[in-house]
Formats: C-alpha cells, structure tokens, sequence
C-alpha cells in the first residue's frame, strides 16, 4: 500500500516501508515492550507487592492477557497495512477517536519518557565520576540532579536526539538495525550485572524472595498491580504493536511472532529482578524501596561494592538506557507513522517537527521538578500530569477499546484468515484465544482502568482526561 507523493511536477507512487527481516522486527517489536517498565517499574512493583506471589499472577497476566493483545494488534496492523489511526478508520470512521487516542497516548508519553532516558543516560557518566564516592549522599545527589534546570535538559536533548536518528533513518534502515544491536547488548548487559549480584555472599535471599511464592501476601491491589504491569510493560494500548504489525509482510505467523515478543520481553523484568534483589538482599536493603529502587538503591548497592561497583554501575545504567530508547524510538515512530499515512508527510519533516514539539514538553517536565515546580496543571506538576494522563486513564482505556474493537467490530472470519496467513499455516488456540479476547479480557482491563482512575487523587485530571476521550469519539469522523 502506497500514497502519491509530487516530486518536481511528477506525482510519484511512494511506497510502504517494511521490515527487512523476521528477526528484524522482533528485535524491534520485543525493544517497544521492552522499557523502564521492565527495569524500573518491574523490579519495584515486586518488592512493594510480596515477590514471588507477584510475579506468579505476573506472569498468568502476561499469558492470558497481554499475549493475546500482542496478537491481536499485529493482526489488525497487519490487515490494514496502516498505523492505529488509520487501521481503525478502515472499519469504521467512527472508531477514528481509538487510534487518535494512541497517538496522544505515545506522544504524551514522550513529553517525560526522554527526561528519564536522559535521567539513566546522565547516570552512565555519573558512575564514573564520583556518583558512587559517598554512598549516604545518594540520595540527596539525585534530587538535586533533577530539580537542575540545566544538566538534566542537556542529557534529555542528547537522548532524545538519538531517537531521532534512528527514527529518521526509516523502519528497515533504523529503527530494525538499532533493535538487531541494542536488544543482544541488554541482554549482555543485564547477565553481567545478574552474575555479579548472584556472586554476593547473602544473595540467596533475595532469589527465594523473587521465586518462593508466599500467597498470603496477596490481596485485591496484588492482582491489579500485576495485570496493569503485565499489560503497561508490553507497550500495548498505544498503539505502537499495530504499528509495527502494519509493516509486517504475509508471511510471517503473528502467534508465534507475538509469543517470542512476549517471552523477550519477560525475560528482560525477570533478569532485571535478578540483577536487583540478590544484591539488595546481601546488603540488607529495603527491597520495598519504591521507585527510588533504580536511581538511589541500585547506585548505593554498586557503591557498596567497591572499585569494580562504578563498571557494574555504568553497565546497570547503559541497560536501562538501551530498554527506554527501545520503547521511545517506537512511541516516536507511532506519531510518525500517523503524519506519513494520514497526513502525507515525508518520513523526515514528519520526525523532526514531532521531536520538535516533545522537546518543548519534556522541558516543561524536566524543569517541574525544580524551577517550575509551583507550577501546577489540574493540580500536579507536566511531568507527573504526562505521567498520570497516560499510564491511568489513556493506556488503559485504550487497550480496554482494542479488545473490545477486535473483539466485537472484526469479523472473526478476518481474524482467523490473518492469524492463519490465508489457512496457510495452523493456529489451533484461535477459537480460546478469540473467546479471551472478545468476553474475558475487555472486562479484566475494564476493571484495571477503573481502578487505575478512581485512584487518582486528582479529580479534576481524571475528568479532564475522559473529556478528551469523549471529544474525541464525537468528532472521530472529522480527523
């Protein structure tokens, strides 16, 4: 599927992108799931939730849940051949507003994701040069690092103009090489890291504290905590897997394709949690630490160790930077991708004059946590209003409609032509993976979005954000 594009008075069939190869896009499909939310958010939401029972109901989460969604969003990508705007307008023009909704999603997103990628990009350097000197500092070093108006900017410009060199490079020539070279080097990375926090005498504990379920720990918050993680941490809801999937050629088997994602992108917060609580264990830290767990436990921890603690330190903060910039180069290319197919933008200009305006946003983030930090939107400060806009009422509201959509608006007919490549090849859990996806799920994420919102303390947030929604779904057919 292509589009016209004028070049010096002749109009030019452009055509599509694609991936180059299958390992290609799972590369680069795995490094979108893949993010801060499998090495910071996992690795805390664990130790806040009782460890091993957690990731037990993690893991049930990620099968029955988030791999059937994973599949369905390839599928509808891949049926359409366009990113989620355009994929959902293909049905009908009223569910416009569903794809409109991801791409706010992903560009919001992008208003804080860089200031934390340049936040673990800066951390890099910092190992090197004194970050780890005075352990019991730490703490106070990374709140006065954040609340600068300069450094933190300066990191957040040079990681966010890394996503728009690879971004701008195109889906084969970019965004599939970086995956081919950053996907095996966290790996790398995250091993090294595992092995040596696995080496700490004491480090026992913290492995039967991750994989010695103690069910007595859980409670209602336990199960919702693991299915909003299972879901979040897979980047489904945004719309970036029915992006990618529209790049997809016939041939490959989605299920499969989706199942290798999924597991990748387990396996990365699994590893993660082994790099963490071994070590926080042998040196008799909190695990329940929260979300300082990344930035102020783990350099203590590496501070602890000694002089190889800065190496291992580095490596620690180079794989948490590789994991974001594998999501925020696919946040980027859903906006992108949107501005190509919709509005006939060349891939460039289209790049650039987002990045452009995400930088504007992240700089009214980045300076919320220090010289704008009296400055309030419906309450909160932009980085925590980006933060809460998305992660609690537009992701979950979002994968709640992809189910629903896929579900109930899909022929099932289409469905199984396109998870059976044609009847081509099998797929023998279609009518259970369909029966999960139309009845089960759309309540299981309902149910998560509900919570998620009641909890916010903002009412007049929550309210804002669901107008938006509703907007949204009015004015659908005229985007």
């Amino acid at each position: 599927m292509g589009y016209k594009k004028r070049k010096e008075g002749v109009i030019m069939e452009q055509k599509r992108e694609n991936w180059g190869s299958r390992i290609g896009f799972i590369m680069a499909a795995a490094g979108s799931a893949v993010g801060l939310g499998n090495i910071w958010r996992f690795p805390y939401l664990t130790g806040e939730n009782g460890g091993g029972a957690f990731i037990v109901i993690y893991l049930g989460c990620v099968v029955f849940v988030g791999l059937s969604i994973m599949i369905a969003e390839f599928a509808v990508g891949r049926r359409t051949s366009l990113a989620a705007v355009g994929a959902y307008k293909s049905y009908s023009p009223r569910w416009t507003f569903a794809g409109v909704l991801g791409v706010l999603s992903a560009f919001f997103i992008m208003g804080f994701y860089p200031v934390v990628g340049g936040w673990a990009l800066a951390y890099i350097f910092k190992s090197f040069t004194g970050l780890l000197g005075a352990p019991e500092a730490i703490g106070d070093a990374f709140g006065a690092f954040i609340g600068n108006s300069v450094e933190p900017l300066i990191w957040m410009v040079i990681y966010l103009a890394i996503n728009v060199y690879i971004v701008a490079k195109g889906v084969a020539g970019g965004i599939e090489k970086a995956g081919k070279i950053l996907m095996p080097m966290l790996y790398v990375l995250l091993i090294v890291v595992a092995v040596k926090s696995l080496s700490l005498p004491g480090s026992g504990a913290g492995l039967e504290f991750l994989f010695k379920p103690d069910f007595s720990k859980v409670t209602g918050q336990t199960f919702l905590a693991a299915l909003g993680q299972a879901f979040f941490s897979l980047s489904l809801g945004m719309g970036c897997m029915i992006t990618y999937g529209s790049y997809l050629n016939k041939q490959e088997k989605l299920p499969n394709n989706a199942l290798i994602v999924t597991m990748m992108d387990t396996s990365v917060a699994l590893l993660a949690g082994i790099a963490l609580f071994p070590a926080i264990f042998a040196f008799g830290m909190e695990p329940a630490a929260g979300p300082g767990l990344v930035f102020v436990v783990a350099p203590t921890i590496f501070a602890e160790m000694g002089g190889m603690g800065v190496l291992f330190s580095a490596i620690f903060f180079l794989a948490l930077m590789i994991a974001a910039l594998t999501s925020s180069v696919s946040l980027l290319e859903v906006v992108v991708a949107y501005l190509i197919d919709e509005r006939k933008m060349a891939r460039k200009p289209a790049v650039y004059g987002t990045a452009i305006v995400m930088a504007v946003l992240c700089i009214l983030s980045s300076l919320s946590l220090g010289a704008l930090a009296g400055v309030k939107v419906l309450g909160v400060g932009f980085f925590d209003f980006f933060d809460i806009l998305t992660d609690k009422i537009f992701l979950a509201i979002g994968g709640m409609l992809l189910a629903i959509f896929t579900g109930w608006f899909v022929k099932k007919e289409d469905l199984k032509d396109e998870l059976t490549n044609g009847g081509t090849v099998s797929f023998g859990l279609f009518e259970a993976w369909y029966v999960l996806v139309k009845y089960v799920i759309p309540i299981l994420i309902g149910i998560v979005a509900v919570m998620g919102i009641m909890a916010i303390e903002q009412t007049s947030l929550m309210i804002f954000g669901l107008l938006i929604i509703v907007v949204l779904a009015i004015f659908s057919n005229k985007l």
